[in-house]
């Protein structure tokens, strides 16, 4: 392939977010003929298949899936430029591009980005939500102002970043008013054996309330194991069965999701980061934010090109206060 037929990657982009080549063809309003056509002559000059047949709908193959995620991003900052051409309004604004791990939990994004609105000036937020190598690649190329984690990069990362500690809760397990009832009593030692949603393994707090559970002597029948936090809370408000959560968005919680508190698992804390190429930014809502959520951090420049952070808990912005 000699070089990318960028009209071809945005119709298989627009028939991939469709579902349908017919879909694809009202919303550029092209013939389906014409639109089909496009697409196996996008396919032959890759020499891969990208869609398999389902029925009246279209599914990605592994290939297909895997160029859809670029064309995502390419055409993601080419709507971003137009928006940014045609509305000249929008030219005096202040813009922050936050990118959000997708592992962390959803309303302890919010509370950390709280601070941005009470700055009292015009501006623009845009959140992307993806896995955390691709934001931190992001972040170094200068696409991203701020990357939001619930672990610190490494020295052996090799980018010249910076580690902000801003915030920390103990985790708390919750349930449906039923459930949480049934294993209220003799919390923890109740949860041996009680049916549990968890994130994933690769989540960092997961690894720790594993390495908790060994230590007690606790076995709880995971029964699922969900990355999106929301997904979990959604799962368990039906009454499949209990969950944990930051402690510090419990009032949230119940109030949103309908649960009950069951118990506080204090030994147990999860960690929120700030990532950004400068150790004090210049962009006013980044500023705003490590000003709002740091005390006293002390930061001294570590191993490599990464900040060293203390873990002290008078160094750490607790959550409740945010």
């Amino acid at each position: 392939m000699a070089h990318l037929n960028y009209q071809h990657l945005y119709y298989f982009w627009t028939v991939a977010k469709s579902g349908t080549i017919t879909r694809a063809s009202e919303r550029l309003a092209l013939s389906q003929p014409t639109m089909s056509s496009q697409i196996a002559a996008f396919e032959k000059a890759i020499d891969s298949q990208l869609f398999h047949k389902d029925g009246r709908r279209l599914t990605l193959t592994d290939a297909g899936r895997q160029i859809f995620e670029y064309a995502e991003q390419i055409f993601r900052l080419g709507e971003e430029l137009a928006s940014s051409i045609q509305d000249r309004s929008t030219a005096n604004r202040s813009r922050l591009s936050v990118g959000v791990v997708n592992s962390l939990p959803k309303l302890v994004v919010y509370r950390l980005l709280k601070p941005v609105f009470g700055l009292g000036q015009p501006f623009q937020m845009h959140c992307y939500e993806d896995k955390r190598e691709r934001l931190l690649a992001e972040l170094t190329l200068h696409g991203v102002d701020l990357v939001l984690s619930d672990a610190p990069v490494t020295s052996a990362n090799g980018s010249r970043v910076y580690n902000h500690l801003i915030a920390q809760s103990s985790i708390s397990v919750f349930g449906s008013p039923e459930t949480a009832g049934r294993y209220r009593n003799d919390f923890p030692l109740s949860l041996d054996r009680a049916p549990l949603l968890l994130q994933t393994a690769n989540i960092e707090v997961r690894r720790s309330l594993d390495e908790w559970f060994e230590d007690h002597k606790i076995r709880p029948d995971v029964i699922a194991e969900i990355e999106d936090s929301a997904l979990l809370k959604t799962f368990a408000s039906e009454g499949i069965s209990l969950i944990v959560a930051p402690s510090v968005v419990r009032d949230t919680v119940e109030r949103q999701y309908g649960l009950e508190f069951v118990g506080e698992i204090k030994d147990v804390t999860e960690q929120f980061f700030a990532i950004t190429t400068q150790r004090k930014s210049k962009n006013a809502a980044v500023a705003a934010i490590l000003k709002e959520h740091i005390h006293g951090v002390r930061e001294s420049h570590g191993s490599g090109a990464v900040n060293n952070y203390s873990t002290k808990e008078a160094d750490v912005c607790d959550l409740a206060q945010i």
